[in-house]
């Protein structure tokens, strides 16, 4: 994600401490999340898209391994084969 974070404000003209100023923060927050000293929650991220013109989904790397038709599909589970059957008491 940090590489994204970085190609997507490089795109958009800005440097680290003009991106900064418009976030209202300093320049050192721009460049710990360009090199993940520095998690970056939700809301930050949506503020990067939106200063960058971006979508969120261009900032996040997808999941590892999932491409296309090869992604993991969600395995069914299996229904009890026998129900119980109702008013006669268990024993």
């Amino acid at each position: 994600m940090c590489e994204r974070l970085r190609a997507a404000r490089e795109r958009a003209g800005l440097t680290q401490v003009e991106a900064a100023d418009a976030l209202s923060r300093p320049q050192n927050f721009v460049s710990k999340c360009e090199t993940a000293e520095r998690r970056i929650d939700a809301i930050e991220l949506a503020e990067f898209a939106e200063l960058y013109n971006v979508a969120i989904g261009a900032l996040i790397p997808p999941p590892t391994g999932a491409s296309g038709a090869s992604r993991t599909r969600l395995r069914r589970v299996a229904e009890p084969t026998r129900r119980p059957t109702a008013g006669k008491p268990r024993s």
